[in-house]
C-alpha cells in the first residue's frame, strides 16, 4: 500500500518536472507578446480617476482571469477535434487588434480638439458609461491577446501528453494574468508612491527626491504607454497576419520582419475600420428611419 502511494507520488513529481520546464519555455515562448500586453493594457488601465484606478484595473483583471478560462479549455478541444480553426480565429482577432490600433492613429491624426471644460463637462455627465466601455474595450483586447499567448504556449507542448498540455498552458495564462496586471498596477499607482515617498521623509533627502520623480514620471509614463500599445497592437496583428496567410508570409521576403507586419497591420486595419464605418452609417441610417 505503502509503496503505491510512493510510486504515485513519484509520477506527480515527475510530471511536475516536466510540466515546470515546459512552463518554462512556452513563457520564453510568449515573452514578446506579454510585453506587448502589458504595454496595451497599461494605456488602456490609465487615464481614470485616482479613486477609479484600482477597481477598474481589478474590473479588467477579473474579465481577464475569465478569458482565459474560456480560452484554455476551447484552445484544448479545437486543437484536438479541429485544428485549422484556431488558425481563422487568430486572423480575426488580428483584424481586431489592428482595427484598435489604427482607430487610434486616425483619432489622433483627424480627431477635433475639445476645450478643456467641454472634456470635463462630458467626462462628468458620461463618466460611468465612458468608464465602463473603456473596462470593456479592455477586456475585448485582452481576449484577443489571450488567445495569442495560449496558442503559442500549446504550440510548445503539442508533443507533450494531454496532462502536460492542459497544466503548462493554465500556469503560462495565471502567470500572464497575474504578471501583467500586477505590474499594470505598479505604473498606475506610481504617483500614489511618490506622494507617499514625499509624506513620510517629510519631503528631505533621496525619498523625497524619488517620490518627486516617480510623480512627474507618471504622465510622461502614460503618454508613452499610449504610443508603444498602439505600436504593439500593430505590431501583433501584424504578426498574426504574416505568419497565418501564406500569401503575406511568403509576399516580399527581402523586406524586414517588423516593416512587413506593421505594414500588413495598417492595410488591416483600414479595411476593418472601413467597414465599421460604413456599417455604422447604414445601421444609423436604418435606426434613424424605425425612429
Amino acid at each position: 500500500m505503502a509503496s503505491g502511494i510512493f510510486a504515485v507520488l513519484d509520477d506527480i513529481a515527475a510530471l511536475m518536472d516536466d510540466v515546470a520546464v515546459a512552463s518554462k519555455l512556452a513563457t520564453r515562448k510568449t515573452a514578446g507578446i506579454l510585453g506587448d500586453d502589458l504595454a496595451v493594457n497599461a494605456e488602456k488601465a490609465t487615464g481614470f480617476l485616482a479613486t477609479r484606478e484600482i477597481p477598474v484595473l481589478w474590473a479588467i483583471t477579473k474579465g481577464s482571469f475569465i478569458n482565459k478560462l474560456i480560452i484554455v479549455p476551447i484552445a484544448l478541444i479545437l486543437n484536438a477535434i479541429f485544428p485549422i480553426a484556431i488558425k481563422y480565429i487568430l486572423i480575426l482577432g488580428g483584424f481586431y487588434l489592428a482595427y484598435e490600433g489604427v482607430e487610434k492613429i486616425v483619432h489622433y491624426l483627424f480627431h477635433r480638439k475639445k476645450e478643456g471644460h467641454e472634456v470635463i463637462q462630458k467626462d462628468v455627465e458620461q463618466g460611468e458609461i465612458a468608464e465602463n466601455a473603456k473596462i470593456k474595450s479592455a477586456i475585448t483586447t485582452d481576449f484577443i491577446l489571450s488567445v495569442e499567448i495560449v496558442i503559442i504556449a500549446l504550440g510548445t507542448v503539442l508533443e507533450q501528453s494531454l496532462a502536460i498540455q492542459i497544466l503548462t498552458v493554465s500556469v503560462v495564462a495565471i502567470i500572464a494574468t497575474v504578471g501583467v496586471y500586477g505590474i499594470v498596477a505598479l505604473i498606475v499607482r506610481m504617483d500614489d508612491m511618490g506622494y507617499s515617498l514625499i509624506k513620510r521623509s517629510n519631503d528631505k533627502g533621496f525619498a523625497a527626491k524619488f517620490g518627486h520623480a516617480l510623480v512627474k514620471l507618471l504622465p510622461w509614463v502614460i503618454k508613452s504607454l499610449g504610443v508603444i500599445g498602439t505600436i504593439a497592437l500593430l505590431m501583433v496583428s501584424g504578426d498574426i497576419f504574416v505568419h497565418n496567410i501564406d500569401y503575406l508570409h511568403h509576399m516580399l521576403p527581402s523586406l524586414p520582419g517588423i516593416v512587413k507586419s506593421i505594414a500588413a497591420a495598417i492595410v488591416g486595419g483600414l479595411l476593418a475600420l472601413g467597414l465599421v464605418t460604413v456599417g455604422k452609417a447604414l445601421f444609423g441610417k436604418k435606426e434613424k428611419a424605425h425612429a
